[in-house]
């Protein structure tokens, strides 16, 4: 159910999605500072187009007692980002929020590992999906965007489209990688998507026009690393080297 907002505030969030569409921004982003705009709305009772230091102050002050500091950066960049380009006024808090520095290694799964969790995956379209992203080091939006016409077989190559920044751009592609591929278009023969959808049924999934549920793939890989006891939560299957997929 759409959410209630007074008239002002309803007519600048909306100024404020359109603008952050043509900043070229991504679903997840816009979804993040949208959310950053609706929550200071709620906070401070839809008022928020002359906030003062000393409001932004106690608000992130409360909001990063109940949120984590990823949270408050992105609801930081959401509010400055309308602003400036809905209120066309500069952001009264510069340097307010300095999240504490954090270097984290990504969990990245071994070979002995990933192979592990390719036969462990029972759902055929899941388990190509895990072998496509460790193989070619793929985040996981990266591969569910992936399309035929991206895989060239003859240069040995995958164009990469919107990838971190904005940016495309290309990753070897190993011939174990795309004989698989290739045995996996044969199972399901959509003439666009590399994963398309499973809700009707394999069947159905060449007039399917969208990819896989994300949803599904991170619940998938929680439970079969589960399964496969990995000591790591979520680990990122990437890596620069592939054992070929049986």
């Amino acid at each position: 159910m759409k959410p209630h907002f007074p008239k002002d505030f309803e007519q600048n969030y909306q100024t404020h999605l359109k603008r952050l569409k043509l900043n070229g921004m991504q679903p997840k982003t816009i979804e993040a500072y949208s959310l950053a705009v609706r929550r200071a709305g709620e906070y401070f009772e839809y008022q928020i187009d002359a906030l003062t230091e000393q409001q932004l102050t106690e608000y992130f002050s409360d909001l990063l007692e109940s949120h984590s500091w990823s949270t408050v950066k992105h609801d930081l960049y959401g509010l400055k980002f309308y602003y400036e380009h809905v209120l066309h006024k500069p952001w009264v808090a510069p340097g307010l929020i300095k999240p504490p520095r954090v270097q984290q290694l990504p969990d990245i799964v071994t070979i002995e590992q990933a192979q592990q969790l390719f036969v462990a995956t029972r759902v055929l379209s899941y388990r190509v999906f895990f072998y496509t992203l460790y193989s070619l080091g793929l985040r996981l939006g990266e591969g569910l965007r992936l399309q035929i016409g991206d895989v060239d077989g003859t240069r040995q190559r995958v164009h990469i489209r919107d990838a971190k920044g904005n940016r495309d751009r290309f990753v070897p592609l190993p011939a174990a990688t795309l004989s698989v591929l290739r045995r996996f278009w044969q199972v399901h023969r959509n003439p666009v998507l590399l994963f398309p959808n499973r809700l009707g049924g394999l069947k159905n999934a060449r007039l399917a026009t969208t990819p896989i549920d994300r949803g599904g793939v991170q619940t998938t890989l929680r439970k079969v690393t589960a399964e496969c006891g990995f000591k790591k939560n979520s680990p990122r299957i990437a890596c620069d080297t592939a054992t070929p997929l049986t």
